[in-house]
């Protein structure tokens, strides 16, 4: 995984950037600029397939493909419905303030969770502060990954994925993918304190836009 990991790394620093970016735009203008949003996304389902593959889930031994767009052809999929308009007032409090709840109970699930960070730094005697959305510890000791490696260790036995387990595993991974999307302002619809667990999503695959049922 070490060469998804370096490209990912660069990837989620595009995605701070560019997620503040279209913080301003939808504070300015109530829209989520659609290249931006794609990109997002695209960063997003990069990361699933990855985790799915990995210690997030161990749930296929295709390996992932290195690109932004949906895969029809891979077992891990995300899409997420494009939102004609978003709120510009929570644009500037969902991501940080208003997610607290859900960060808190990801926490347990990745042993990390999206969180703002300020860091102070020094360059050519001036202090800059700078400020970003950040995931840590997805599928690392949290409760994903303990039982993923659970998993890996029945599989190893038996060659066969208990079902129970890979559908409480899915629904752990749809409740982190959920906020991730509420925290990149991808929707203005808050996530559901709700385990849906099994394979494809619950009457959708998407996170529906806001103002939509």
């Amino acid at each position: 995984m070490i060469p998804h990991y370096i490209v990912l790394a660069f990837l989620w620093l595009a995605f701070i950037v560019l997620s503040a970016a279209a913080m301003v735009t939808i504070v300015v203008t109530g829209r989520y600029p659609r290249a931006i949003f794609e990109f997002n996304v695209g960063v997003l389902r990069w990361t699933w397939r990855v985790q799915y593959y990995a210690i997030g889930a161990f749930g296929t031994d295709r390996y992932p493909p290195f690109t932004l767009d949906d895969d029809p052809a891979y077992p891990a999929r995300l899409e997420v419905a494009y939102p004609q308009r978003l709120s510009r007032g929570l644009a500037l409090v969902k991501w940080w303030l208003l997610a607290i709840p859900q960060y808190i109970i990801i926490s347990v699930f990745t042993s990390g969770w999206l969180w703002v960070h300020a860091t102070s730094q020094t360059w050519f005697g001036f202090d800059y502060n700078s400020w970003g959305l950040y995931y840590a510890g997805w599928g690392g000791l949290g409760l994903i990954g303990l039982l993923a490696v659970v998993a890996a260790v029945v599989l190893l036995a038996t060659g066969r994925y208990p079902k129970q387990l890979f559908d409480f595993v899915l629904g752990l991974n749809r409740w982190v993918l959920r906020v991730a999307g509420y925290a990149g302002l991808m929707t203005d619809r808050y996530p559901p304190f709700r385990l849906d667990m099994g394979g494809p999503d619950p009457g959708t695959l998407t996170l529906p836009p806001a103002g939509t049922s």
